[in-house]
């Protein structure tokens, strides 16, 4: 019984520090296509925030919110808020992307 608590304890896990598949499946292919600034601020709207690199480009942050808990009692509904930090080269490439809470 123990080993079967176990189990699904190290399977909650590793699903809840797994990554996010539909953000994956829009920025791998983003980056590798070459996308720039303008495509993301045209598709995905302007960033939350934006702060310049040392060596040239841009960050930029989106937040959104990812879904969400209802609790049973008055079912309050607590949204996840995702952020989205996109890194941008000199030539305003997409070079790098990071997301947490999503």
């Amino acid at each position: 019984m123990k080993r079967c608590a176990w189990l699904v304890s190290f399977c909650l896990l590793l699903a809840a520090c797994s990554s996010n598949p539909y953000l994956e499946q829009s920025l791998n292919p983003a980056e590798l296509q070459g996308k720039d600034k303008t495509w993301f601020e045209k598709n995905w709207g302007t960033p939350s925030g934006k702060s310049p690199r040392f060596f040239g480009g841009e960050t930029w942050t989106y937040y959104r919110i990812a879904g969400g808990k209802s609790s049973l009692p008055l079912f309050n509904f607590s949204p996840n808020q995702c952020q989205i930090t996109l890194k941008f080269d000199k030539e305003e490439k997409l070079s790098d992307y990071s997301y947490s809470g999503c």
